[in-house]
């Protein structure tokens, strides 16, 4: 006996109380044992040839739709007093564009979301005679533009567009998605916000509809395509009961997550989409790359060893990954992945392939402070230290320039400031003597690191390749495959690697990672959002050796980020264009949420000391709002630790994050703009938004100087103001003192600031 629950029917029973919860999952075990048991009280709805009410307790059922004889599927559960009342209401059937199992309750629908004002009772000093005055304007529907026929074909539920055709007001139409069937939701959303016919047609509906003729009467064949989204499992369905976001997106993934989970690919893949996007807690694009690892895992051959690599930039990240994969699979799964931030895995390589190299390291900062004191001892003042530093770390470290003639030819693709041939010549000079400093004090930077890590495995990828035309030279004998030095057969480190936050990789991460895998189906799996891109390093992947043309792919919509929150967030982007990993322009057109709620606020103070005392005064009428689900970001380290005073001065628990997480168990989380890369939280506040802070004061010094520069940093700030701004899942509040960030000014002009 197969017994599944839908997921629409999933999302209702979460707002059961717990004890009914419980008694739901007792009853799918009685059900699923003998479904004929008199307790149960199986019984054929009247005027339904496939609908059935069975007894969860005394005052539940769940409604059933019979697939087969031995196969069922929960599509409801209600009060026993509203099952049998409007039994003609209730309406389920298959998808023509899609083949998905949709279930709508139309008395639920037209009371929630058309029921009419309650009539006023007429009042006895009133004059008999009405005083007609002029009738108000009849409300447009919303959607009269497009005819039943294009709703159709656009996926919308047939049974739901008479309602459609009566919505006048966006309120009534976010109420109606509410109880929907997804994807009809997900277009009138998409209409509502002006996207072209021809663009919901291709963004929305092309995705997730059925590749194949659909057969509407075939409900069996119907609960199997990847538009009908079910569990069947025992462990499955707990979860869903649980409540949990992530718990609940371990068993339910949207019909297009759930093909690029499974396809398979010719080469290497990239699925991109804003913040957000899929499903569940954290960025849906992680919740995709984490079930792609279970997939991979599932086709492998038994055995110990752990031939699929997870990745990330994010150290904290990383750590996150592991625990979401071991709740994903457990240890069986957790067993056959490697999980590491990239620099780790660099590292790691570098160590292996040299034991004796034990040089302390140095990150970013350290490095920049390395040239400016070896510029101070050569009195060089022409050049300025960050400059150089990124020209050292992308020029001739990322393209692993040797010789002072191969600088002379390297590109400088994107570099901004064009250096004549004389200036290359003082530049490799300084590079040289900056590479000797840092030999000298015997640190090195995680570039190095990369770089290096990146030659040792390109250099081992070509002694695999040699050896292998050898054996094909050899007529395929096993015995050519020679042992490397440690003893073991020399091959390729890892069958699948898998990368979450693509965009933040350098260049040599990426030529490692492309020399650690064989060149193969299903290689390389990456997910990503170049409008999140935080960091300096922009990549053309094709130059590398991973070619993604033809094998990318977009998600589109947000089930993080309210429509509010995700407008402003939009807003702060501005008209910018984003280059994508491939060489070609990123865009989110198409971008969407499902979701409603405020509108963030917008609060401007006199000064920093008001910003801060505004925040706790906030946080204390929020009441009952669990603090590890509020967080503050902030431009600088020590305004984080000023707003942490602030707090714990008015009895407001706080914990500060770190390069490792957050430092503690429970309180609000603060941190830099930085740390909050892949966090989510109920309310997000995002404070000291004030020009000259957000972008900094040195950005806007060089618009003149070195304009382009001035835009990748500008680009840069957006997305890290981008970023902040849409961890938020409920509400959003952004403070600022004194003059606002530029990037506010479209926000101001929707949304005026509360004044101090």
């Amino acid at each position: 006996m197969t017994l599944r629950l839908l997921d629409k029917a999933d999302r209702e029973i979460l707002k059961l109380p717990r004890p009914v919860k419980g008694a739901i999952y007792d009853f799918q075990h009685k059900f699923k044992t003998n479904p004929d048991s008199a307790g149960l009280r199986l019984k054929q709805l009247q005027g339904h040839d496939k609908l059935y009410s069975a007894r969860i307790n005394d005052e539940y059922r769940a409604l059933l739709l019979r697939l087969a004889d031995d196969d069922w599927l929960i599509v409801s559960v209600k009060h026993r007093k509203d099952v049998y009342a409007h039994l003609d209401r209730l309406t389920y059937s298959v998808n023509r564009v899609t083949g998905g199992i949709e279930y709508v309750d139309l008395q639920v629908v037209q009371e929630e979301v058309l029921s009419p004002p309650a009539p006023q009772t007429a009042t006895p000093s009133l004059p008999a005679e009405p005083l007609h005055p002029a009738e108000p304007a009849a409300a447009q529907p919303l959607f009269e533009k497009w005819s039943e026929q294009q709703l159709t074909d656009l996926g919308v539920a047939p049974s739901l567009i008479p309602v459609v055709a009566a919505l006048t007001t966006e309120d009534q139409l976010l109420g109606l998605v509410e109880y929907a069937p997804q994807l009809t939701g997900e277009v009138l959303l998409a209409l509502y916000d002006g996207k072209a016919y021809d663009d919901v047609l291709e963004q929305v509906t092309a995705p997730v509809a059925a590749p194949e003729p659909v057969d509407t009467e075939d409900f069996r064949a119907a609960v199997a395509r990847p538009a009908t989204i079910v569990t069947t499992t025992d462990d499955a369905l707990r979860e869903a009961l649980e409540g949990e976001d992530f718990g609940r997106w371990k068993v339910f993934l949207h019909p297009p997550q759930a093909k690029l989970v499974t396809r398979d690919y010719s080469g290497p893949a990239r699925v991109g989409g804003g913040p957000g996007t899929g499903t569940g807690t954290g960025t849906g694009k992680t919740i995709v790359a984490l079930h792609r690892v279970k997939h991979l895992v599932e086709q492998l051959p038994a055995g110990r060893t752990k031939p699929v690599l997870l990745t990330t930039y994010n150290k904290n990240l990383a750590a996150d990954l592991r625990s979401r994969l071991l709740a994903l699979g457990g240890e069986p799964l957790l067993s056959r992945v490697e999980i590491s931030h990239v620099d780790q895995l660099a590292l790691r390589t570098v160590r292996e392939a040299e034991p004796g190299n034990r040089k302390r390291i140095i990150d970013e900062a350290q490095a920049v402070r390395e040239w400016r004191s070896l510029l101070d001892e050569l009195g060089e003042d022409g050049w300025d230290a960050e400059f150089l530093n990124d020209e050292w770390t992308q020029v001739i470290l990322g393209q692993a320039v040797t010789s002072r003639t191969d600088y002379f030819r390297a590109r400088r693709a994107g570099r901004g400031r064009t250096v004549s041939r004389s200036e290359r010549a003082e530049i490799w000079q300084l590079a040289e003597r900056f590479t000797q400093r840092l030999d000298r004090l015997e640190v090195q930077t995680w570039d190095q690191i990369a770089e290096r890590a990146a030659q040792l495995e390109t250099e081992r990828a070509r002694r695999i390749q040699a050896i292998d035309r050898q054996r094909e030279e050899a007529g395929g004998l096993d015995n050519i495959h020679m042992a490397d030095g440690s003893g073991g057969w020399l091959r390729y480190r890892y069958r699948h690697i898998v990368v979450d936050e693509a965009q933040d990789l350098r260049p040599a991460h990426w030529k490692m990672l492309r020399a650690m895998t064989a060149p193969d189906r299903n290689d390389l799996f990456l997910v990503g959002d170049t409008h999140q891109r935080i960091y300096k390093n922009q990549v053309t992947l094709g130059s590398l050796g991973i070619n993604i043309r033809g094998r990318s792919s977009k998600l589109s919509l947000s089930y993080r980020t309210t429509r509010q929150i995700l407008r402003s967030a939009l807003n702060v982007l501005g008209q910018e264009t984003y280059a994508d990993l491939d060489g070609s322009t990123e865009t989110l057109a198409g971008y969407r949420s499902v979701l409603s709620g405020a509108v963030p606020d917008l609060h401007r103070l006199n000064d920093w000391e008001d910003e801060r005392e505004a925040i706790a005064a906030l946080i204390e009428s929020w009441g009952d709002v669990p603090h590890e689900q509020i967080a503050i970001a902030v431009p600088t380290n020590d305004m984080a630790r000023e707003v942490a005073y602030t707090l714990r001065e008015h009895g407001v628990m706080a914990l500060e994050i770190g390069p490792d997480g957050p430092r503690g168990d429970s309180g609000v989380h603060i941190g830099t703009m930085f740390r909050f890369k892949g966090l989510e939280y109920q309310r997000m506040i995002i404070a000291g938004v004030t020009d000259g802070l957000v972008p900094r004061a040195s950005v806007q010094q060089r618009r003149t100087t070195d304009p382009a520069r001035y835009r990748t940093e500008m680009q840069r700030a957006r997305s890290l103001l981008f970023v902040a701004a849409t961890r938020a899942r409920d509400s959003l509040d952004v403070f600022w003192h004194g003059e606002p960030s530029p990037f506010l000014e479209e926000l101001i002009k929707v949304r005026p600031p509360v004044a101090a």
